[in-house]
């Protein structure tokens, strides 16, 4: 039960530890890390394999 707590609270604390910005800037937000939100992979014509199917 001790391990689980302490893991409930590592897990924790990494949520909040990734997610500053958006917790605490207004209008702060997830990058995006899809290949479609990336300017210098579209600059060289790379796209998503699953958009090619």
């Amino acid at each position: 039960m001790k391990i689980l707590v302490i893991s409930i609270l590592f897990l924790g604390i990494a949520v909040m530890l990734l997610g500053v910005k958006v917790f605490f800037v207004k209008g702060g937000r997830f990058p995006n890390t899809h290949v479609h939100g990336n300017a210098a992979l579209r600059k060289r014509n790379i796209t998503c394999a699953s958009s090619d199917d």
